[in-house]
């Protein structure tokens, strides 16, 4: 079975306070979704059209694990103090069995 990822790229980061409140409350509830923090910022070379943005990769076992824990309640919590405190592309993306 082909495991999920969300791939989310920070464009802006409007209010870093948002984004901590958010991180307090999304980090418990990937881990209760199944989900395995793989890359978070850190060093980013960009080619071609690519921008240099913050990337946070999380690894899940399954799409379908991925897609629940981004509709949990504990999920969409932190999606709530997060608000407009960022400009993001957020992606789940099903990997390669």
């Amino acid at each position: 079975m082909p495991k999920g990822y969300w791939v989310s790229v920070y464009r802006t980061i409007s209010d870093p306070e948002k984004l901590a409140a958010y991180n307090k409350l999304a980090g418990p509830a990937v881990q209760a979704g199944g989900g395995r923090l793989l890359v978070r910022g850190g060093r980013v070379v960009a080619h071609d059209a690519g921008l240099a943005e913050r990337t946070i990769l999380i690894e899940f076992d399954s799409f379908e694990q991925a897609v629940a824990a981004r509709e949990s309640a504990a999920y969409q919590e932190a999606l709530v103090v997060l608000s407009d405190g960022v400009e993001r592309d957020f992606r789940i993306v099903e990997g390669i069995d």
